[in-house]
């Protein structure tokens, strides 16, 4: 009647995936991209090493739809020169490794198209675009509710605190 645990698991990961894709920037949104490819291509090498073969074509076919219909497909080739370009390629090539390994059962392929991913990704995340400055550790209200403040104690000025 209700369910198993792991379907309401699994609806609570969705909605928090859901909720993280809604606030993204888009820098984020291709962050997200990376970890989801890589996710799949873990999930992969795990079935290949168990034997089970419809599961492995699973994870491989999601890997390869995100790097095709994600990461690929968010190239903008009038713009991007001669990177966008060989990134394209890149993209095409990693595709085509996911297939054969898949053909072939080859988990060097699946870590070769690993290793490639991390190599963007980390590229990816050095461009990141500047975040505003950090909020402090606790917010008002959180020190407020804690105990930690009290609007009628005294207080020191900034300027003189050391």
């Amino acid at each position: 009647m209700f369910g198993s645990v792991q379907s309401g698991a699994n609806a609570y990961a969705k909605v928090g995936m859901e909720t993280g894709v809604v606030a993204a920037n888009p820098h984020k949104l291709i962050v997200m991209l990376f970890e989801g490819a890589q996710i799949a291509l873990n999930n992969a090498l795990q079935h290949m090493q168990a034997g089970n073969i419809p599961e492995r074509g699973k994870a491989l076919s999601k890997a390869i739809a995100i790097i095709e219909n994600g990461l690929r497909a968010s190239l903008d080739k009038t713009v991007g020169g001669e990177l966008v370009l060989n990134l394209d390629s890149l993209y095409e090539y990693m595709n085509k490794q996911l297939l054969l390994a898949n053909l072939q059962n080859k988990p060097e392929f699946i870590q070769e198209v690993q290793a490639l991913l991390r190599d963007i990704q980390g590229a990816w995340e050095e461009i990141a675009p500047k975040s505003a400055p950090s909020a402090p550790a606790a917010t008002l209200a959180e020190q407020t509710l804690s105990g930690a403040y009290d609007a009628l104690a005294p207080t020191t000025p900034r300027l003189m605190k050391a």
